[in-house]
């Protein structure tokens, strides 16, 4: 291969890396507040959310049923953003308490395990994760971040 065209591989790898590295989640503040329950995110680790915008902006949650809320009443909690303006949603898997994306995760509803704002989604990366999570605090079901839609939001916090 010419070094010219190594040279200009190396070149392509680089920025691309540049603008996913702009959109990776960063660490809440302690003055980052949750912008639909108003508390206060990094008192609320093994629960953190975030919304990652194109423009590098982002939003921080307590848990990912707030962050569910914010993203299906967006024009609510941040008029000047559409859905489409979203780059990234980050949860945090519960049994890792590491980041991971938040639209390929399986999400447990209805368990006997309560989040800072009482019956939450918790988030697993693994699918078999999530099934041993939800046989063993009585969870109710599992869902995909694409399976959630504003009706089927308030169906899970009103029924479990």
């Amino acid at each position: 291969m010419k070094s010219w065209m190594v040279g200009a591989a190396a070149l392509i790898l680089m920025a691309s890396l540049t603008v996913a590295a702009d959109k990776v989640p960063v660490n809440p503040g302690e003055s980052d507040k949750c912008p639909v329950c108003g508390m206060f995110v990094a008192h609320y680790p093994d629960f953190l959310a975030q919304v990652v915008f194109e423009d590098g902006s982002y939003a921080f949650f307590c848990g990912v049923k707030d962050m569910m809320k914010y993203y299906f009443d967006l024009l609510r909690y941040n008029p000047s953003k559409k859905i489409s303006d979203i780059s990234s949603v980050v949860v945090t898997d519960y049994s890792t308490l590491k980041p991971i994306d938040g639209y390929h995760a399986y999400y447990v509803v209805g368990s006997v395990v309560f989040g800072p704002m009482g019956q939450e989604f918790f988030p697993f990366v693994e699918e078999s994760t999530a099934r041993e999570f939800m046989r063993e605090n009585q969870g109710k079901a599992i869902v995909r971040f694409d399976q959630v839609n504003p009706e089927v939001l308030k169906e899970l916090i009103r029924k479990y």
